[in-house]
């Protein structure tokens, strides 16, 4: 596996001071994220956990400039995505996100996909971004397989091209949105590995948000566990397991203490959501 290099230029650091979040649908304020603060560094694995609706998503959505913030500011390397004067950032190929459902184009095939990004915003020449795509791909394993289509490729492969999708644009910053959730438990450890070792490769900031704490746990740098709606960091779990890690990481002494440490972080603010749903059904 290869050895990190690019990690030394610390590009990707996000600073999230004092975010508040009030969706207002129908005249009622529903607040998603109350006052919330976290720091990522440069080339970090941030993993993000907590409760089903506790506002993870709403965070991620205002770092890609999605959605707008009612309070508190975002900077990335030190210069403002949000905040005051500016509530929403503005989207940006520096920010690329992959969601948990699958949005390759269909009729173009995996090469084609992924170059269609810098050829539509110009960034390069049709042939330089399949080339440079073609690459990409070989890279991530999926060299033989760049003139299918989505759909004769297994989930892993498609997932993995968007991953390559997103790279390609050489962003400061990858946000995931739990990517495997819906895969099965020996192709969700493979991606594991793939990812790992993309991100060996690029050294990429990442912001990864997940329900499965074994993931975030073999992936990560640092957990940060979420409250239950609205938003607000709980704890911050630094994982010190060494890189790079294989599947036989969780097996480990450490790996275990972990994951029992971030249970029991999570699942006090899951009883607090199940109690607080219970309410509001009676």
């Amino acid at each position: 596996m290869a050895k990190k290099t690019s990690k030394t230029a610390k590009k990707g650091e996000i600073s999230i001071k004092n975010v508040t979040k009030v969706y207002d649908p129908t005249g009622v304020n529903v607040m998603a994220v109350d006052n919330c603060s976290m720091e990522i560094a440069g080339g970090e694995v941030c993993m993000i956990v907590g409760p089903s609706g506790c506002g993870k998503t709403t965070l991620l959505n205002s770092i890609a400039g999605f959605h707008s913030i009612t309070e508190g500011s975002i900077h990335l390397d030190g210069e403002l995505l949000c905040g005051p004067g500016k509530p929403k950032a503005e989207q940006s190929a520096e920010r690329m996100v992959v969601f948990q459902h699958g949005a390759l184009f269909p009729w173009k095939t995996l090469q084609e996909n992924v170059a269609y990004g810098p050829t539509v915003q110009k960034a390069m020449s049709a042939s330089e971004a399949m080339d440079k795509a073609g690459h990409m791909l070989a890279d991530a394993g999926l060299g033989s397989f760049i003139t299918k289509f989505p759909g004769e490729v297994s989930s892993g492969m498609a997932r993995r091209a968007e991953i390559v999708r997103a790279l390609i644009n050489n962003p400061k910053v990858l946000l995931l949105d739990e990517p495997y959730r819906a895969m099965d438990a020996l192709t969700k450890q493979i991606m594991h590995e793939s990812l790992l070792e993309t991100y060996d490769r690029t050294g990429v900031t990442i912001f990864f948000i997940t329900h499965d704490l074994e993931e975030a746990i073999f992936l990560g740098d640092k957990v940060h566990v979420v409250t239950t709606r609205p938003c607000q960091l709980k704890k911050t779990i630094e994982v010190k397991i060494p890189r790079p890690r294989s599947f036989e990481t969780q097996s480990s002494e450490e790996f275990r203490k972990l994951l029992v440490e971030v249970n029991d972080a999570v699942h006090e603010e899951a009883v607090k959501a199940f109690k607080a749903g219970e309410r509001e059904m009676a």
